[in-house]
């Protein structure tokens, strides 16, 4: 395997340091979408987590919401649940509060923790499949460890 590049190598350590098993697994072929990424692995999409960044249309904050492939976000319904309207942040934003360019965002390694949601759908497979840094990477999680390592709350985003 090649050497990890120092946004995945991020990740890694973030892995580590929560004593997950997890490794960076680096695909041969890009994995930019959920669709991409489930047919790299050979996974139902549902299986793969959207690491989306959202913006709190008052405040600003950041909103990270780790999503089911399958599943689209309802930004209304989720920002009532979050408590905020959500809005879309434009790719500097995602950059500056994640680490990470679109496409290869990690529910790991950010710059500052951010809250975190997690959607209830991953909680329907035994282990998922989330972006590792870069477009080519990955590393494979249950649901609960997600929950449990980033402080996520569970909602239901659709």
């Amino acid at each position: 395997m090649p050497p990890l590049k120092p946004a995945e190598q991020r990740v890694a350590d973030a892995l580590a340091n929560h004593a997950l098993t997890a490794q960076v697994i680096v695909l041969e072929q890009l994995a930019t979408t959920a669709q991409m990424a489930a047919d790299a692995l050979g996974v139902e999409v549902g299986r793969i987590v959207k690491s989306l960044l959202f913006k709190g249309k008052d405040s600003g904050k950041p909103y990270l919401l780790l999503v089911s492939g399958s599943n689209r976000v309802h930004e209304k319904r989720a920002g009532q649940r979050i408590g905020e309207a959500l809005e879309r942040p434009d790719a500097d934003f995602v950059k500056l509060h994640t680490g990470f360019s679109i496409g290869g965002v990690s529910p790991y390694g950010h710059p500052v923790p951010l809250v975190t949601y997690l959607d209830d759908a991953l909680y329907n497979y035994g282990t998922v499949w989330a972006a590792a840094g870069d477009p080519r990477s990955v590393f494979e999680i249950t649901a609960a460890d997600l929950e449990r390592t980033t402080g996520a709350t569970r909602i239901d985003v659709t």
